[in-house]
């Protein structure tokens, strides 16, 4: 059974709703629940959540809904998570707050893949879920929409600071998603006649005075044109201040920052550029690999030919040998709960280490005098020592490390040198990789000629 994480929801698109619901401090918590399950119940169908979680996991029940309910229960409320563990994944938390009044149910729920959402009964189901919803609890506001577009909207800020955005929330109606409930203030805001007039796939009046707006029939196919066409007609209708080709700009600008792009990176790197683009918020990964394409890292220059090599110039090979172990050791102790495999000093934890490097934007976070004191000295000396146990290299010690080099067939590589230059910028750190470095000596190695 698989459970929906955040780092899973950037792997693809998903149709995320947020909604919040108000209802009465008298109606008892339990009691306010059963028409949100009974509608859930009748209407998510292939979703349904099959797992309840709070402290521990349950297969889903009503009963087992108030047992995760009461697991959390303070005097400020509860959340527990409702999932559906098999295709399409279904990740929820379900929360309600005691302190305010009216009381506040809040779901915020992502079915994953958007692509499910491409058949017109599902999405009707969908809304009918929603509309149930909205028809029993005023709601404010709420939304259902493509994930990645919605970070591209800076939903819910829309441009706003956290501070302005968090004050005045949903004050005025900052986007049109594909699926809206408007609550009576923002209905009043509008015009109630001008709201139930907006051109779209949908329109209803909800028995509380809520407004449902669907724009399109399908939710997945939200970038085609007529979808986009539809979500500018209802924005501008809605805000009519606003300039529809202004409106539709943006919202192309947005397919444009999501249409797919094919990696083309290079063979040396492209295992490392891969899982640093997995890391990317799935909004901006298009981008990404776009960037990443068209700014290949630059062919290492940190080498000599064999011939040109400096002679060892310390008093003691045995001790320099030593010294780059011990080096390359610290490197180990510093990461070796988040990257096992840096025991192993193989060309495959170099890109382990690459990547935790990028991850944790260690040359951006660690003082700049630990870095060219600490961190270069050990990443060098990992990286000679990888050198040498896979492509047979030899050590030639000098009593400068910048000048230290590592023999591979007719080359010498300065390892300290790369890691050099490698700690500088978080860019640094795909510009002259540890792995790039590793598979050039790689495919150099016992080449006649290769220092031309």
């Amino acid at each position: 059974m698989k459970l929906l994480t955040l780092q899973d929801l950037d792997v693809e698109d998903s149709l995320t709703l947020s909604w919040d619901g108000l209802f009465e401090p008298q109606v008892e918590v339990k009691r306010a629940l059963e028409p949100f399950l009974q509608a859930l119940e009748e209407y998510a169908g292939e979703w349904m959540p099959d797992v309840v979680k709070s402290k521990r996991r349950r297969r889903y029940s009503r009963a087992a809904v108030w047992k995760a309910v009461e697991d959390r229960l303070d005097e400020y409320g509860a959340t527990c998570g409702l999932h559906h563990t098999t295709y399409p994944f279904m990740s929820s938390v379900l929360s309600f707050g005691l302190q305010q009044s009216p009381r506040e149910l809040s779901v915020m729920l992502h079915v994953q893949p958007l692509t499910f959402f491409s058949e017109k009964e599902r999405c009707s189901r969908f809304v009918e879920l929603v509309r149930a919803w909205s028809s029993h609890y005023l709601v404010p506001y709420a939304s259902a929409h493509s994930t990645a577009d919605r970070e591209l909207a800076d939903f819910p800020n829309f441009g706003r600071d956290d501070a302005t955005s968090y004050r005045d929330g949903f004050d005025t109606i900052y986007e049109v998603c594909w699926l809206n409930v408007f609550g009576p203030q923002l209905v009043a805001k509008v015009g109630r006649e001008r709201m139930l007039s907006t051109p779209a796939h949908r329109v209803e009046e909800l028995p509380n005075g809520s407004v449902l707006l669907v724009t399109w029939p399908t939710a997945a196919d939200f970038t085609r044109e007529e979808a986009r066409q539809a979500q500018a007609r209802a924005l501008v209708h809605l805000r009519p201040e606003l300039d529809r080709d202004t409106v539709l700009h943006t919202l192309h600008e947005r397919n444009a920052a999501l249409a797919p792009v094919e990696p083309r990176f290079h063979p040396d790197v492209a295992p490392l550029l891969t899982r640093m683009v997995e890391r990317v918020g799935i909004h901006k990964r298009q981008r990404r690999i776009a960037e990443l394409n068209a700014h290949p890292p630059p062919e290492p220059e940190e080498w000599l030919p064999a011939e040109a090599a400096l002679p060892a110039d310390v008093p003691d090979m045995k001790a320099a040998l030593e010294h780059y172990s011990l080096l390359a050791e610290y490197l180990v102790a510093l990461l070796h709960t988040e990257v096992p495999s840096v025991f192993e000093q193989t060309p495959e934890s170099l890109s382990d280490v690459d990547f935790q490097f990028w991850v944790e934007n260690f040359p951006e976070t660690l003082e700049r005098q630990n870095i060219d004191q600490r961190a270069v000295p050990t990443v060098g000396a990992y990286l000679g020592q990888v050198l040498v146990r896979h492509l047979g290299g030899q050590w030639i010690p000098r009593k400068k490390l910048e000048e230290t080099q590592v023999r591979v067939g007719q080359r010498v590589w300065l390892p300290f040198v790369r890691a050099s230059k490698y700690m500088r910028s978080r860019q640094s750190l795909l510009d002259f990789s540890l792995t790039q470095l590793y598979r050039v000596a790689e495919r150099h190695r016992g080449r006649a000629g290769s220092s031309a």
